[in-house]
């Protein structure tokens, strides 16, 4: 039978908030390990340019690297499987079962789960994704050089992204059910008016999405208008990834957790936490406070 490794603080995902928590729980002498999810730095590691966190020149893979070399220099371990349910309690000590069938125990959990791009639910769009359809322009980009893409948004990731695939594909097209760009940063909302490449289809919204014979996608608007295209871009928001938590553990509106509302001994970081804006640094700032909150709990113990 396996031993049973008793951490102090185990730690829920690995994007900014999560590898930060961990570099404060390790460097305070707490024996961490990070459960990763399928892969390092979550939202974060599909930047293709990071402008807007200060101190940082270069991609979101590369920092979420630097950020785990920085975390592991302390001792902290970095495992990556998802966690699918938190059984036990403060008193008893939390324990985790992950995808890969293990369990893993600790005193005190921080949730840094962060959020997932909230899907396209219309007629074509699942049976279509990864046939057409997708939610990242970094990953899935390269594969629509000199093409035709349509990117479905109106907010900073919306814009980034049709921004990244302007200079990969011939012509890209967003389509925005609002009459105007008000989500999104000025800088972003001007990047995008001086490319020539780049369409805005405003007040406009999607009904539906088939395939070409010739393996084109047919895009059919809610005004019965159809566009042609070979790949859709969906940026329409992101959701909370709690889907593993009981129902016991109370969300906001959005899926995301108040720190108040915590079961002793659980603390959140990230965009998975309620009420903060979704951006590096308030991830790292949240990691931060949860990993000072957790050392503090554990010192009491």
């Amino acid at each position: 039978m396996n031993e049973v490794i008793m951490y102090d603080v185990l730690i829920l995902g690995s994007g900014p908030a999560g590898l930060t928590a961990a570099l404060y729980c390790a460097r305070g002498g707490k024996k961490t390990l990070v459960l990763g999810g399928d892969r390092l730095g979550g939202q974060t590691a599909g930047i293709a340019v990071l402008e807007n966190y200060p101190g940082w020149a270069g991609s979101g893979l590369e920092l979420a690297e630097f950020m785990k070399k920085q975390a592991e220099s302390f001792g902290a371990e970095i495992k990556f499987v998802s966690a699918t349910e938190i059984a036990g309690d403060a008193e008893s000590a939390f324990n985790i079962l992950c995808d890969d069938g293990k369990r893993y125990v600790g005193k005190a959990v921080i949730i840094a789960t962060g959020a997932s791009p909230r899907r396209l639910e219309i007629d074509g769009a699942r049976e279509l994704m990864g046939q057409g359809v997708s939610y990242c322009a970094t990953c899935d980009g390269f594969f629509y050089y000199g093409k035709d893409v349509v990117v479905m948004g109106g907010g900073n990731s919306a814009l980034n992204d049709a921004l990244y695939l302007a200079d990969v594909a011939k012509n890209v097209k967003i389509v925005y059910r609002k009459g105007a760009f008000t989500r999104a940063e000025d800088v972003l909302r001007n990047r995008v008016s001086e490319r020539e490449n780049i369409e805005c289809l405003f007040n406009t919204d999607l009904k539906k999405i088939a395939k070409t014979p010739d393996d084109k996608l047919v895009i059919t608007t809610t005004d019965d208008q159809e566009i042609i295209c070979d790949g859709l871009f969906v940026a329409i928001g992101h959701e909370a990834n709690t889907d593993y938590l009981s129902e016991d553990i109370r969300r906001d509106s959005m899926g995301r957790l108040i720190p108040s509302e915590l079961p002793r001994g659980i603390f959140v970081a990230g965009d998975v936490e309620s009420e903060i804006k979704m951006q590096i640094a308030t991830a790292v700032g949240t990691g931060c406070s949860a990993a000072m909150d957790a050392i503090a709990y554990l010192n009491q113990l």
